[in-house]
């Protein structure tokens, strides 16, 4: 791959894009041709929307101020925070989402981030508050039960065991809730808070001041707490975050590992010749750099001295090291073989390939919008509902109800919290994404999260890589032709023994098929490498020389015989090498990258479902053409580099398709964060994978068939869930606000909306686990 000329456009660095690109209200990258555009101040401005035009129009200083604030920030430190769920949110210190409550996190992490403290926190106040959990259960549930405890100690003793859990535990969804109230987004921080403050704090007064509750509401000689109940709360939802946490962590591991790839240090040529190593950053353009055997290249830029094979496979995603000598250019972080090089710098730091590929990575995970879920999208209303309801019990019954009026109207009221509290909610859709995971887990896909499930059932479109994704990524032996005078065994011995002193792939492939048939292989007596267009040497004392056409003319070696012979095997997606016995045409020979037993299959399943299917890989377009025909994909694009794909997701999700791309290297990391699902192979490199939603661990492209059916399945199963959710609370929230006490003469008192409560999660976690079920 020739990099020497390509701009920073062709590249697509975000780092070269004007504050013109920018939606300076919600902070979007905007294409130059966007129909939403104004002049202000004398500059002009680009918008997303209309709407987002719109609100700029009505306060333009206000979003001015707010996009030049993080940007002075980022000179201080270089670090903003954004909101995973609102990408549009960024500061330049550390906290919360005003609009959901959720951590933010760094837009780019650093390789030598540690652990998420908020992780380490919710931990921590998890597992020292559980077992306090646990005996506050006990105890309410059979606490009665225990001769030493009165009724009235037994609720104090839940009290001070159940204070911890509630106050220090769970304090930060405390601090969410009020902040959810504070800047006007109710959400489910909202709920969780004002049920669990609400359980509590009527626990509270029941302690301390019994006297004040009714006659009915004694039971078992105390009147009825239910600590148990907002400790559970806390302590569940302590356990979600965890597993949120630890799922959200994973975004920025892609990135991470692409960070790993660059070298700590390079070895730098003075002008008197003399060498030191220093760090990456003190490399600048136009320095000498020495790569050594087995090194890392340090930074791009061309070879002056030497000559080797360098394996650029965790870039370009080809298996087969490139031969290199002087003028030709050099990747950053690609690896050389077997020789010395001395290279000339020509792009360093953000400048390299490495670092717009990492560029690319993180604006596509950013720019790519997560799935809002049904909870999500009702809970702020939801919220609304139940505390106006809740406010209408306590004031209809104190101001209308019989006495103790305003005891029965904050009794009801708590229970119309209680039975609200979003404990089914909640677990409606983690539930049934925990059983859906461990399902796929079973039958070899691997989801990074749960918007990968929720989104996979709609993908109309499926990008494929070829080299690791349909093939399997491994040179092997193809064909053998004999040219007249020559039998194949003959041809292959020769070859074989010749390639015996040679480290490149093909060369391994020929050899490993002569060894396997058996054939008596000779040390080659001369061995000369032809700098990628083959190999010379002395077999038995004969001249053999081994590589394509134009080496065949160097020689003049007359090599039409066996043309059509060979242009066959490259439409076969074979790579053809011609054999030469002195001077003569002895045959040729084929290694090519076969292809996975199971694409043939996969494919006809995925077309079956409807979904297109299109080929993208940095092949040479005839050999793509070649593996395309014989798979019956009808749409190719070769010798496409990181950037095309990206481009080419992109312009398939403005037609309106929803792209799923599969592949399994470096070079497919954009395009696998860019796409609505990202698929790699378990096969392919750590950075596909990170970079990916979901993982094939055989490299099986079935897999992506039987994810998709589960991820049918499991929608279906979390609006089931949500339903089941939602059915309580339309049928028990009017039941504890006492709408049927006229009629009935009872009320529904704490205590039973506790249960209620629990009964709807019970439901719902069943309801989840019929998924172990499911046929996929």
């Amino acid at each position: 791959m020739n990099h020497a000329n390509h701009s920073h456009a062709e590249y697509g660095h975000p780092a070269i894009v004007s504050a013109a690109d920018k939606d300076p209200v919600c902070g979007m990258t905007v294409k130059r041709d966007s129909v939403h555009g104004l002049d202000y101040a004398g500059r002009h401005y680009r918008f997303c929307s209309a709407k987002c035009l719109a609100k700029f129009e009505a306060e333009p200083q206000r979003y001015l101020q707010a996009a030049a604030e993080p940007a002075a920030a980022a000179t201080v430190d270089g670090t903003i925070y954004t909101c995973p769920m609102h990408p549009e949110i960024r500061q330049p210190t550390p906290g919360n989402c005003p609009r959901c409550g959720m951590t933010l996190e760094p837009l780019l992490p650093a390789l030598d981030d540690e652990e998420n403290p908020e992780l380490d926190d919710f931990r921590r106040r998890f597992w020292w508050t559980l077992p306090l959990t646990v005996v506050v259960t006990i105890l309410a549930m059979a606490g009665h039960r225990l001769e030493m405890l009165t009724p009235q100690s037994q609720s104090w003793a839940e009290l001070i065991l159940s204070a911890p859990i509630i106050l220090w535990a769970g304090w930060p969804f405390f601090v969410r809730g009020i902040q959810s109230v504070l800047t006007r987004n109710p959400n489910m921080w909202t709920l969780i808070g004002s049920g669990t403050a609400a359980a509590f704090g009527y626990s509270v007064v029941a302690t301390v001041a019994p006297q004040v509750f009714p006659a009915s509401f004694v039971a078992d000689g105390r009147v009825g707490v239910y600590f148990e109940a907002a400790a559970v709360i806390v302590s569940l939802t302590l356990l979600g975050q965890i597993f949120e946490l630890r799922a959200r962590s994973q975004t920025s591991a892609a990135i991470k590992s692409l960070l790993g790839l660059a070298p700590k240090t390079a070895r730098r040529i003075a002008a008197d010749d003399s060498e030191e190593d220093v760090s990456l950053t003190h490399v600048h353009v136009g320095d000498r750099l020495r790569v050594r055997p087995g090194e890392k290249v340090p930074v791009d830029g061309a070879v002056e001295e030497g000559r080797s094979a360098v394996d650029e496979s965790m870039l370009t995603g080809e298996p087969i090291p490139v031969s290199k000598q002087p003028g030709d250019k050099l990747i950053g972080a690609t690896i050389n073989a077997n020789g010395s090089l001395i290279m000339r710098a020509e792009k360093v730091g953000a400048e390299t390939v490495l670092s717009q590929i990492v560029q690319m990575v993180a604006q596509a995970q950013r720019s790519r919008a997560p799935m809002q879920r049904l909870a999500d999208v009702v809970a702020g209303y939801f919220v609304i509902v139940v505390m106006s309801i809740a406010t209408l019990t306590f004031l209809g019954w104190g101001l209308f109800g019989p006495e103790p009026s305003w005891v029965y109207g904050l009794i009801n009221a708590v229970s119309v919290l209680i039975i609200a509290c979003p404990c089914a909610l909640g677990l409606a859709t983690p539930m049934s994404i925990m059983v859906a995971t461990g399902k796929a887990a079973t039958a070899g896909v691997l989801f990074r999260d749960a918007a990968a499930i929720e989104q996979l059932r709609t993908i109309d479109t499926l990008i494929v890589d070829k080299t690791g994704t349909l093939t399997e990524g491994k040179p092997a032996f193809h064909a053998v032709v004999a040219a007249p005078g020559f039998t194949q065994d003959e041809a292959l011995r020769i070859a074989a023994s010749l390639d015996q002193g040679s480290e490149h792939p093909l060369a391994h492939a020929i050899v490993a098929e002569a060894r396997q048939q058996k054939l008596a292989l000779e040390t080659p007596e001369e061995f000369e490498s032809g700098s990628g267009i083959g190999v010379r040497g002395k077999v038995a004392g004969r001249a053999v020389i081994l590589g394509n056409t134009a080496l065949m003319e160097d020689e003049y070696v007359a090599w039409n015989g066996l043309a059509e012979q060979a242009e066959a095997l490259r439409q076969e997606g074979a790579s053809v090498m011609y054999l030469a016995v002195d001077a003569q045409l002895a045959g040729l020979l084929a290694v090519a990258d076969p292809l996975k037993a199971s694409t043939l299959e996969a494919l006809a399943g995925l077309k079956t479902t409807g979904i297109r299917v299109v080929m993208a890989t940095g092949d040479g377009l005839t050999t793509a053409r070649a593996v395309a025909a014989r798979l019956g994909i009808d749409e190719v694009h070769g010798e496409v580099k990181p950037r095309d794909k990206v481009e080419l997701v992109d312009r398939l999700q403005r037609e309106g398709r929803q792209v799923a791309m599969a592949g399994d290297g470096i070079n497919d990391a954009p395009a696998l964060a860019k796409a609505n699902v990202g698929i790699a192979m378990g096969t392919g490199t750590d950075v596909a994978m990170n970079s990916a939603q979901v993982t094939l661990v055989k490299g099986d492209l079935r897999g992506i068939l039987r994810a998709r059916a589960l991820s049918v399945a499991t929608v279906g199963n979390m609006r089931q869930n949500l339903a089941f959710a939602f059915l309580y609370n339309a049928l028990g929230v009017p039941l504890a606000a006492g709408l049927l006490y006229p009629f009935t003469g009872l009320l529904l008192s704490p205590l039973i909306a506790a249960l209620a409560m629990s009964f709807s999660s019970v439901s719902v976690i069943t309801n989840a686990l019929r998924l172990r079920r499911a046929a996929v």
